[in-house]
């Protein structure tokens, strides 16, 4: 079994965003030679998402919205976590809702996504770089 590993990076210069990242993924892909198996991505920072759905800015809008009724920015007062000088504790609770990362099947070189599905860094503490973890087993 072959494996293979590859950080990508991201700073996304508003507070929140999402970034499709499917290509990278696909290019990681291409660059491990794997055929058949499972790749791995996963946001490595506790307020950063990966998750998998459609590409439609719609949808995104209201990830927005929904993510701040759930767990409003402000005010910051209101999370205990923000006690201790930060003002992220809704990124936290945010990456919760999100998910940390995905896991698709690989076959015939090829990601097995759903007709409308792309994966998905989701940022919600941005202004600094942040990684995601591509890990790619198979034969």
């Amino acid at each position: 079994m072959k494996s293979y590993r590859k950080e990508l990076w991201f700073q996304i210069p508003e507070r929140r965003g999402f970034i499709n990242i499917t290509p990278q993924v696909m290019a990681c892909l291409e660059e491990s030679g794997i055929k058949e198996g499972l790749v791995l991505v996963n946001a490595m920072h506790i307020t950063a998402s990966v998750f998998i759905n459609d590409d439609e800015s719609g949808l995104h809008q209201d990830y927005e919205k929904w993510l701040e009724g759930l767990a409003p920015h402000a005010p910051i007062s209101q999370y205990r976590h923000n006690n201790t000088g930060e003002d992220n504790a809704d990124a936290h609770l945010k990456r919760q809702v999100m998910g940390r990362e995905v896991i698709v099947a690989i076959t015939g070189r090829r990601l097995d996504l759903g007709t409308w599905e792309q994966i998905f860094y989701g940022e919600f503490d941005g202004r600094r770089r942040k990684r995601v973890l591509v890990k790619i087993i198979g034969e």
